[in-house]
């Protein structure tokens, strides 16, 4: 006689039950021949299911030797035991242990799919299984749509669906009335005739009857054996399983998985992603929010003037003697006209008058400018002209005028012509100016801008300037250019008694403000992020103890742990990730609101910090969908099957 398909030497089995060691199985020799039809029987509490979970290698022995086809089971991983199950067994429960939102085509396949059969392959094995089972007009319905007969059929089939050498059936008509117990018994005695090797696990002699062996168990030890008949079929010749693309086929049955179970518990799902959702968009929108305040503000910024550096008298803000330094004059001015680094240059005098035209007097902020002043600010001219640098050196009485704030003195009349008294100098309105900058606060003075050579000789007879403003060449480095300004007035005084201002230290202010309130509200916001984390966390761990049944049938028909791992850690990731895309949606319409009822600011949305929301719900996905994923896939078999 052959080598035994199945040799067990002094296996036995013992658990723990609370502080005492319980023994189970006591050491017993078994050999099965491939081929046989076996009947293990005996009482409840005899070990039958036991021994059957360790013939099936869904469980370990405590001690002893168990060989399959001479290999011994003891010296397998985790991933061997898996491939073993999946290609050489087929299990058949009492209770079908079917899933129940897969209809029956799709339960078939399972074993197939983590085998790595091609699509293709398995969808027509499945076909040809449930039609040979007289099922073909039943493949697209649910578990809940057949009968007890029907759906033990599906069973079968899918223990044959990976070729089923090895048929491991417990109690197969135990929940079927006799009718459908006949018909299971027949197709298992046909499945016999084909060389399947068919174990029973049954305490009913009229079903261990149809087996041409009967073993039976009383207390853990085997009391008789009737031995393995003299002639046996011929083996079945192996299924053949055309290999798919693996990787990408258990990846899609993973996603499917994660899929259905997130539409059966759609109200627990949403309830999972809203913290998720929340976190998501309180960052892209905190994100949007703050790059549209420094958008702003850098705008407002730009108005005043960009690139612009202003030099005055004194060592800093409020020194107290500089109104008795007078050395910013026409030479420095000159010097600094001249410089490659630099745009354009404007002195500045300043002083109060009142402004008179006709009969209405109006107080006034008369500035003394150069022709360059306007560009170097950047302010727009909206009617007339600008005094040129020929009007500043005849010191001609020209004046250009603020378009707002002329309005309090001369009403709806059109400025550009009109002669105002500035004290008693008679001076022509030319242009208009329009002042863009919102840091502008309303004034009932009149601004207005006269050559300053007319100022300096006219009105308040002094030849030195109270500010210079400066506009940095482009393309140039304004903190660069400011340091060559200060080397060149230094050299120019002998010692430095001014002070510099330069625009880009408020843009940098601005820039490092905004980015610190960003970055503290955004971090209040991933607090709820990870609030949202650990509720994935939360219901994936629940889930994992709803579907313990599913994942020990699973295991059962060839899942690794690996698949295990990747179906929940694929279902978190998901769960995240489609709280992210609601987050940036959520997020989206919040800036749409924000843009209909606000008119001062818009948020600024960056590609960048959709990309990053939806790589932080991804990150969470897998952060706090491991410890689930992992627990699920670390579960025993035999207690995951056990579970009702």
């Amino acid at each position: 006689m052959d080598a035994p398909l199945i040799e067990l030497e002094g296996v036995s089995r013992r658990y723990l039950s609370g502080e005492q060691e319980v023994t189970v199985l006591h050491p017993l020799n078994l050999a099965i021949q491939a081929g046989e039809m076996v009947a293990i029987v005996g009482a409840s509490g005899s070990g039958k299911s036991t021994l059957m979970n360790l013939l099936g290698c869904l469980d370990r022995p405590s001690e002893g030797h168990y060989r399959f086809r001479g290999q011994e089971t003891a010296s397998l991983d985790a991933l061997a035991l898996a491939r073993l199950r999946c290609h050489h067994f087929g299990f058949i429960f009492q209770r079908y242990h079917l899933l129940p939102h897969l209809d029956a085509a799709a339960n078939v396949e399972i074993p197939a799919v983590y085998a790595g059969m091609a699509k293709a392959d398995r969808h027509a094995r499945s076909r040809a299984l449930l039609t040979r089972l007289g099922l073909s007009d039943r493949s697209h319905h649910t578990p809940g749509q057949l009968s007890g007969g029907q759906q033990q059929r599906v069973s079968i089939a899918r223990a044959l669906a990976n070729g089923g050498e090895v048929i491991l059936a417990d109690e197969p008509t135990g929940a079927l009335d006799s009718q459908s117990g006949k018909e299971v018994m027949a197709i298992l005695k046909e499945l016999h005739g084909l060389g399947h090797t068919i174990i029973l696990v049954t305490h009913d002699m009229a079903v261990a009857d149809h087996a041409d062996r009967i073993i039976t168990l009383k207390d853990g030890r085997v009391q008789s054996d009737s031995g393995s008949p003299a002639s046996l079929p011929p083996p079945p010749t192996p299924a053949a399983i055309p290999k798919g693309s693996q990787g990408l086929d258990r990846y899609r049955e993973a996603a499917r998985m994660a899929l259905h179970a997130m539409l059966a518990h759609r109200m627990r799902t949403f309830l999972t992603m809203l913290g998720i959702i929340i976190g998501i968009a309180a960052v892209v929108s905190v994100v949007a929010l703050g790059q549209g305040a420094r958008a702003k503000v850098i705008g407002e910024i730009n108005a005043m003037g960009t690139n612009t550096i202003d030099i005055f008298p004194g060592k800093d803000w409020g020194d107290e003697k500089a109104a008795s330094i007078r050395t910013l004059n026409e030479g420095d001015l000159r010097a600094l006209q001249g410089q490659p680094y630099l745009e354009g240059a404007s002195p500045q005098l300043s002083t109060s008058a009142q402004l008179r035209y006709r009969n209405q007097t109006k107080s006034g902020t008369v500035n003394g400018v150069s022709s360059d002043f306007f560009r170097v600010k950047g302010m727009t001219l909206v009617g007339g002209r600008l005094f040129s640098e020929r009007d500043s050196l005849d010191r001609a009485p020209l004046a250009v005028v603020d378009a707002d704030s002329i309005k309090g003195l001369l009403g709806d009349e059109d400025p550009i012509g009109k002669v105002l008294l500035i004290g008693t100098l008679p001076v022509r309105i030319i242009g208009l100016i329009k002042e863009e900058t919102g840091f502008r606060q309303p004034s009932q003075s009149v601004s207005v801008w006269l050559p300053y050579r007319a100022v300096m000789s006219r009105l308040i007879s002094q030849s030195h300037f109270n500010q210079i403003t400066l506009r940095v060449r482009d393309g140039v480095q304004p903190a660069l250019a400011e340091r060559e300004v200060i080397a060149l007035l230094r050299q120019r005084h002998g010692s430095k008694d001014f002070f510099t201002f330069s625009s880009d230290k408020i843009l940098q202010s601005v820039e490092k403000t905004t980015a610190t309130l960003t970055l503290l509200v955004s971090a209040i916001a991933v607090i709820s992020l990870i609030v949202g984390g650990v509720g994935v966390m939360n219901i994936m761990l629940v889930s994992v103890v709803e579907r313990t049944r599913e994942i020990g049938i699973r295991i059962a028909v060839g899942a690794r742990q690996s698949d295990i791992l990747q179906q929940f850690l694929i279902e978190a990731v998901m769960v995240s990730l489609l709280g992210g895309v609601l987050g940036v949606g959520l997020a989206l319409l919040i800036g749409l609101l924000f843009s209909s009822l606000v008119d001062a600011m818009q948020m600024q949305f960056s590609l960048f910090s959709i990309l990053m929301a939806f790589a932080c719900s991804t990150l969470i996905g897998i952060l706090f969908g491991y410890l689930p994923a992992r627990n699920a896939a670390r579960l025993d078999p035999v207690v995951a099957l056990a579970r009702e």
